[in-house]
């Protein structure tokens, strides 16, 4: 706050004032006060002004940097009523009083939505553990048939793994850090498990896996690292044209490790590049090919941004996609 806007918040009364003063100093002339006694007086007035003008702007300032200064420490914004010193005049003790009583309303708001988003997390991870039962007895089934009626219904199994997979992460994605742990892990495995994972839906896509330089060290949580590789294999598989190959490869960037996914599908038109990591957005190809959910790379940035990875995606129509994942080096990770 400058001592002008403070001024010209006080425009109205400062007015009044010189009205007031004007009409007392033209009485004062016209019952014959000398004009020198009226320029002392004139002066002692706003002498006397300015001095309660500047005291005032000096004692609100003083105020407002102290409220300001206990904003910026709150890691809950919404506690701020709750926080502050009590106040010396009334009217800002009534204010405050009425701020209070709407913070405790939004406090008891924000206390219940996160009682529901818990609770709808922990019925999210039971129902994905209830629902395996009923899958591992479809899979059990589904041995016992032979041929294409077998390969199709594995496919698509495999299909509904991934989708619950996808739901189970999601829920997790609101508090991750309940499930994360950041450990030394050998990119080899990350791979080698991520591919594992999704053995059925390579296979029936033709892909072929080319890796290179899996040797590396990378510090992140193993299974949140594995589902977003799973992501990126699952896009390649989905989007492949004739003779697929997925290259992985991995290289020092730094002191930074960076996976490199690299496959020679039908790409992404350019246009489409700036909103491949928005929630919900399919594009053109998973509009054409169906049964896309625009939900496999927005998980991948939102958990990448938690593991403090750097994740970037290039693309080019008819020639492939290329998504490249920056682990972070061991002196820079805050979530150790």
């Amino acid at each position: 706050m400058t001592f002008g806007k403070f001024l010209s918040d006080r425009l109205g009364r400062i007015i009044l004032w010189l009205i007031c003063f004007t009409a007392a100093a033209l009485f004062l002339f016209a019952t014959g006060t000398q004009m020198g006694i009226l320029v002392i007086l004139l002066l002692i007035f706003l002498l006397l002004f300015l001095a309660v003008q500047v005291t005032d702007y000096l004692r609100q300032r003083t105020r407002l940097m102290e409220l300001e200064s206990i904003l910026e420490n709150l890691d809950e914004k919404y506690l701020f009523t709750e926080c502050v010193p009590a106040a010396d005049r009334l009217y800002e003790r009534s204010l405050f009083k009425l701020m209070r009583c709407a913070g405790q309303a939004m406090i008891g708001a924000v206390s219940d939505a996160k009682a529901a988003q818990r609770e709808y997390r922990e019925y999210v991870e039971s129902w994905v553990h209830e629902i395996k039962a009923p899958l591992t007895a479809a899979r059990l089934v589904c041995r016992q048939l032979d041929g294409e009626a077998r390969r199709k219904l594995d496919l698509e199994l495999v299909q509904i793994e991934n989708h619950i997979e996808r739901a189970l992460f999601y829920a997790r994605a609101e508090s991750p850090e309940r499930d994360c742990v950041i450990r030394k892990t050998a990119i080899s495995e990350i791979v080698s498990q991520a591919v594992e994972n999704h053995r059925t839906l390579l296979i029936h896509s033709g892909i072929r896996i080319e890796t290179q330089g899996l040797e590396e060290q990378v510090y992140t949580d193993k299974k949140w690292a594995i589902f977003i590789l799973g992501q990126l294999l699952q896009n390649a598989a989905r989007y492949h044209r004739e003779d697929p190959v997925i290259a992985i490869s991995a290289k020092p960037f730094g002191k930074q490790i960076q996976l490199t996914v690299q496959d020679n599908g039908i790409g992404i038109p350019a246009h489409e590049l700036t909103r491949v990591f928005d929630r919900g957005f399919t594009g053109s190809n998973g509009r054409a090919r169906g049964g896309a959910t625009g939900m496999g790379l927005y998980l991948c940035k939102k958990l990448s941004g938690f593991l403090e990875l750097n994740i970037c995606l290039t693309s080019e129509e008819n020639v492939g996609t290329c998504v490249a994942i920056t682990f972070p080096a061991e002196d820079n990770l805050t979530k150790m």
